[in-house]
């Protein structure tokens, strides 16, 4: 590459590209088990529906009960495997001409009220109904204005790609038999804790990399991708260019243009739109995992830097960046061709995290006024979107957009997200690459404030930041846990742990003037910008 300099703003603004998008921390909705049979007061409780075609088992599928009608069990082996027949007419409106006694009826959203349609399967006989959504997602079911009902069959919903499996086994003549059954869920999923290790340990290491790998060496990763510079002061210019300082104006900016992007994906979202954040995040990934492993290889061999080859269109590069640098496409094209596979979620996390080291090498902060500035409006971002939206949009936008509502089955990448364990409704717990960036930022500009003011780790500020961090996700996953599985802003809780943590300590140490003017004329530059 011609301009070295490009390659390295490539990655930032795509890192960035990427803070505009969703920044939640979410996992499936669920809530607190019942233990009694009541009208319209029932908790909405996923549920997992076990099903055969023709006697041979296939993947459940998920489904979440109405608030009212009978509670399942907790367990598969006190459910009932019953054969499932389509209600006739298919919105059970009226009195199904089909025979529905001893099975599990099956209708589709529409014509008439939940309640109704229950009442009907109860009275042909029906030992349950399961109706199917027309949209992606699992319904809410609600009694409406209805105050006195006596439906004794569980009723639940399945999502509108849960439907067309059923159908699809249906309509070729198959014999398909369900059990329905609603098993509790842990408290503390196992996931929960490697992904807060995760999300801090990626925090920690963006903070110390230049110590990792050798600060004379942590831009020389780019450099080798075009001819080398002879020029000990232009490569020192180079080096100067490689750093993206944010101020002020553009957290402004940031927050207009994540505002009017969040929009478009909400009402333009689709299979392609998901294709091309794929792609985008295909070349993050690949630049970033380029550079995390040039510079460790680099650190531990002088001498790997020595051999080059002259490219068409790539210019001079060593062999090892080129040998990296092909494997790393590998990588990218592999996890691409698999992202539906149950073990993808590795690929992706190890593109995301390599990613997000790079652009908190490029991009920093250069005091606490901008730190203030840039937290204070992704946080108010966060809450609106997820919080208020819903009072203009009738949907939250952002957990829409997350959810991948309108993408065509396709789930965007820019999400680190671990399997659930000890869950068995099984899925991922998630989190936004935005929740990791923006605290990133401010905890690796507490390290290098220390660094250059030679303060020790006790007497600093990186040490409280990182404790901070880790405390914000666990308050985030705390509310996640209290509010039943709703997606979460994790700013809400990471801005007053980090932000709040460095202007009270600064307060209090009597340095919260040089935290907000740091980096200015009337300061000292700060180091560690490599």
């Amino acid at each position: 590459m011609a301009d070295p300099s490009a390659y390295q703003l490539s990655i930032v603004l795509v890192g960035i590209f990427f803070l505009v998008l969703p920044s939640i921390t979410a996992a499936d909705d669920a809530s607190a088990p019942t233990g009694e049979i009541a009208n319209c007061t029932n908790d909405f409780r996923l549920v997992k529906i076990n099903r055969w075609v023709d006697g041979v088992e296939k993947e459940p599928i998920g489904g979440l009960t109405a608030d009212f009608g009978a509670i399942l069990p907790a367990l598969a082996k006190q459910g009932n495997r019953l054969p499932a027949t389509f209600s006739e007419p298919l919105d059970s409106c009226s009195l199904s001409t089909s025979k529905l006694s001893g099975s599990i009826a099956i209708a589709v959203r529409g014509e008439c009220i939940f309640t109704a349609k229950a009442q009907i399967a109860q009275a042909g006989g029906a030992a349950a109904l399961v109706m199917i959504n027309d949209d992606e997602g699992l319904l809410q079911m609600g009694c409406g204005n209805e105050t006195n009902l006596n439906i004794t069959i569980p009723v639940i919903t399945i999502s509108k790609s849960g439907g067309e499996e059923l159908k699809k086994s249906m309509d070729g003549g198959a014999k398909v038999e369900l059990l329905l059954y609603a098993p509790n869920r842990p408290i503390l999923d196992y996931s929960v804790i490697f992904l807060w290790m995760m999300a801090v340990g990626t925090v920690v290491t963006a903070s110390l990399w230049s110590e990792i790998t050798g600060s004379e060496n942590s831009d020389e990763r780019y450099n080798e991708l075009s001819p080398k510079e002879s020029d000990a002061a232009a490569a020192k210019q180079e080096e100067d260019k490689e750093i993206l300082h944010i101020n002020t104006k553009s957290a402004v900016v940031f927050v207009i243009t994540a505002s009017t992007f969040l929009l478009l994906l909400y009402f333009f979202m689709s299979s392609w739109f998901v294709w091309v954040l794929i792609v985008l995040f295909c070349i993050g990934g690949i630049e970033g995992m380029h550079n995390c492993i040039v510079s460790l290889v680099m650190s531990k061999c002088k001498g790997c830097q020595k051999k080059t080859v002259n490219l068409p269109l790539l210019g001079e590069m060593t062999i090892l960046s080129l040998v990296v640098l092909i494997c790393c496409v590998v990588f990218a094209v592999v996890w691409a061709a698999n992202r539906k596979a149950s073990y993808s979620w590795i690929g992706q996390d190890v593109l995301g995290i390599c990613m997000m080291l790079t652009v908190l090498q490029l991009a920093q902060l250069p005091n606490i006024k901008v730190a203030t500035v840039l937290l204070c409006c992704a946080f108010l971002y966060d809450i609106f979107w997820v919080f208020l939206s819903p009072y203009i949009f009738h949907d939250s936008v952002m957990i829409a957009v997350a959810r991948g509502d309108k993408s065509g089955g396709e789930s965007i990448p820019m999400l680190l997200r671990v399997p659930r364990i000890a869950d068995p409704y099984e899925g991922y717990n998630m989190i936004g690459f935005g929740d990791i960036l923006f605290p990133g930022l401010l905890v690796s500009f507490s390290f290098r404030f220390d660094k250059a003011n030679k303060k020790r780790i006790l007497n600093g500020y990186f040490l409280f930041l990182t404790i901070g961090y880790g405390l914000g996700l666990a308050f985030t996953y705390l509310g996640l846990y209290l509010m039943d599985g709703h997606g979460q802003p994790a700013l809400l809780y990471l801005v007053p742990c980090t932000l709040g943590t460095c202007v009270v300590l600064g307060w209090i140490r009597g340095e919260l003037k040089q935290l907000w003017s740091y980096g200015t004329s009337s300061e000292t530059p700060a180091s560690g910008e490599a």
